[in-house]
């Protein structure tokens, strides 16, 4: 990884399947990819053994990859308080082991990570994974949705953070465009 790259963690929580996605990411932000994968756990174990793979598999990932910091999905509302509240707990994890790691942590809500990726804040999974491997010169979509969702959670972090930075508007590409001027409109 050179210097001046940034390396983003992503991660899509969950309790059955739970994203990982690695991206170096350099100052014309420019991507590469460093590592993508899903931590899964049978839906039948018990709890406190979910969250324990979903921390193993995490601990894995930053030792082994060194990132600098780390992004985690926002858990919004469903209709499916089971599924919620698996999603927050995982979430939990992955911010607590961040936290431990001594790593900047921050979370973005999905249509935000969707516009910054895609140029569109309701753009359909197939749209993200697409656009993923078109932004990472992948030769196919990373497969499941929740590996895609993961590196465009990276991707978001890293973009959003290069843009607060001075000179940060430079070079984007037209989605990045996008998802910056809609960021300034809600803003005002």
């Amino acid at each position: 990884m050179a210097a001046s790259s940034l390396r983003v963690l992503g991660i899509d929580p969950g309790l059955t399947r739970c994203g990982v996605g690695i991206v170096d990411v350099d100052r014309s932000r420019r991507a590469n990819l460093v590592h993508v994968g899903v931590i899964r756990t049978p839906s039948d174990a018990p709890i406190g053994e979910r969250l324990a793979a979903v921390a193993e598999g995490i601990r894995a990932v930053l030792g082994q990859h060194g990132p600098d910091a780390v992004a985690v999905e926002r858990v919004f509302a469903q209709h499916n308080s089971h599924t919620v509240m698996g999603t927050a707990q995982a979430s939990g994890i992955a911010l607590l082991l961040a936290a431990e790691a001594g790593l900047p942590a921050a979370t973005h809500t999905p249509s935000e990570v969707k516009a910054a990726v895609t140029g569109y804040g309701s753009a359909d999974k197939k749209q993200v994974q697409a656009m993923i491997a078109r932004i990472l010169r992948l030769d196919a979509p990373p497969q499941p949705a929740d590996a895609a969702d993961a590196l465009a959670i990276a991707l978001c972090h890293a973009w959003r953070r290069g843009a607060s930075a001075p000179g940060g508007g430079a070079s984007l590409t037209p989605a990045q465009r996008a998802w910056a001027d809609a960021e300034r409109v809600a803003r005002t």
